[in-house]
């Protein structure tokens, strides 16, 4: 077995500083629950990418488990059906790629960190910022690893720094690209970071490892989907992005302008057909099919028994959804608007219920939220020469595709900064 230590796995990262480094084409795999599916695109001169090729392949009952790989070889064999199919169509195959993670153990969440300084007239160097930001991480860290270790009921859990983000910067309260060079007493920074379980990190390693591909970034997401959507409106206002999958349902709350956490559990897309198969007395297959027929609208005669056991579901899984939410609200007002995407968010009921006023009520919206589907065109930083990309499910590939552009354009002072502490601590 071909494998990829973890200082191999950090250079490759976290030394791609130079021109030389820039990536100008790369692959976005998305491992889901249902499928596993490829994006082949280039990276132009504007910094969009452009999509090359597209790839799918349906990934087997056993072969993943809430979002995280149970099979490591039956999941290869499938993300090379839909690479090869993606890079055929593209014409070409790129050495590197980026890859999404999900699951109910990866958290993420948005740590601020205040220092007051003892002298405000002396300006800020680069190595007080890195003490800063150094700080931050040791405090994410520690939350990520209590969260982990309870929810597991394990102690001593390998827990491990999927990425990081550097979502704002205040000296005095007034907000700034780069804190170097500024005098003031009071310092703050914010950091997104995203964790996980190192068996479910390791595991993707291994996968790109044995697809032989150069694995440049690991991304959260619910993290990617809620940073594609380059809108005022969500800039300005905030927005939550619901992701439902076929494992998992992955939650993003965006307010004030950057992600302050994300949430996910083990509920999606499977889990209602899987009902429809049990109360129908069905094989898998004839009840995903079906329940694809019923959200197209074409499921005939069936389609009162299917509305009667999604209906039951989805009351489940809104309920699920509201405590997400109530967590990462945190006490305080829940922005008004809601993004679905995911292959799960196909359903009318989903929708439905959360634009229904008493899901609204439980929460703390100042008005009922308003509740659309992200799609495709919306994203204006990833253009689909394919013309294949045409729902709510071909959201998440896109989103790490815009990931892996960002990679290439975070060169200020402080995304330097965090690499080199998160470089640190990686080691």
């Amino acid at each position: 077995m071909e494998r990829v230590t973890s200082m191999a796995f950090l250079r490759r990262i976290w030394q791609r500083d130079g021109p030389d480094d820039s990536l100008t084409a790369c692959t976005a795999l998305d491992i889901g629950t249902e499928f596993a599916k490829a994006l082949v695109f280039e990276i132009d001169d504007a910094g969009r990418g452009i999509v090359r090729g597209v790839g799918r392949k349906r990934q087997g009952l056993s072969h993943m488990q809430s979002g995280t790989v149970a099979d490591i070889s039956a999941v290869v064999d499938n993300c090379s059906v839909a690479l090869q199919e993606a890079e055929e169509m593209a014409g070409f195959r790129p050495s590197q790629v980026v890859i999404g993670i999900a699951g109910e153990l990866v958290k993420g969440f948005t740590t601020a960190h205040s220092q007051e300084r003892t002298r405000p007239d002396v300006q800020i160097t680069e190595a007080e910022l890195q003490k800063l930001i150094e700080g931050v991480q040791r405090e994410a860290l520690r939350e990520a690893e209590r969260s982990i270790t309870w929810e597991t009921g394990l102690s001593n859990v390998d827990v491990r720094l999927v990425h990081a983000a550097v979502v704002g910067a205040w000296i005095d309260g007034y907000a700034v690209t780069n804190p170097i060079g500024f005098q003031g007493r009071h310092v703050k920074i914010a950091i997104f970071d995203a964790f996980a379980p190192l068996v479910h990190l390791g595991a993707l390693q291994s996968v790109a490892a044995k697809l032989d591909l150069e694995l440049v970034e690991v991304v959260a997401e619910p993290y990617a989907v809620a940073r594609v959507l380059n809108s005022d409106r969500v800039r300005q206002g905030g927005a939550l992005f619901i992701d439902v999958g076929g494992g998992t349902t992955d939650v993003a709350l965006v307010r004030q302008g950057g992600i302050e956490g994300t949430r996910m559990f083990a509920l999606g897309g499977r889990a209602f057909t899987k009902s429809i198969a049990d109360r129908l007395e069905l094989p898998f297959p004839r009840a995903e099919a079906l329940k694809v027929d019923y959200a197209r609208g074409i499921a005939g005669e069936r389609a009162a028994d299917v509305r009667a056991i999604v209906a039951d579901d989805v009351a489940v899984w809104a309920a699920g959804v509201e405590l997400v939410m109530e967590e990462l609200a945190a006490g305080d007002q829940l922005p008004g608007r809601i993004y679905l995407c995911g292959g799960g968010s196909h359903l009318p009921e989903v929708r439905e219920a959360l634009a229904d006023q008493w899901f609204a009520r439980r929460l703390p919206f100042s008005r009922p939220p308003e509740v659309s589907m992200m799609m495709p065109e919306q994203i204006e930083t990833v253009v689909d020469e394919t013309k294949l990309l045409v729902d709510q499910q071909d959201v998440t590939p896109m989103g790490l595709a815009y990931q892996a552009i960002e990679l290439g354009t975070a060169s200020g002072l402080l995304d330097a900064a965090l690499r080199r502490v998160v470089k640190q601590m990686r080691i």
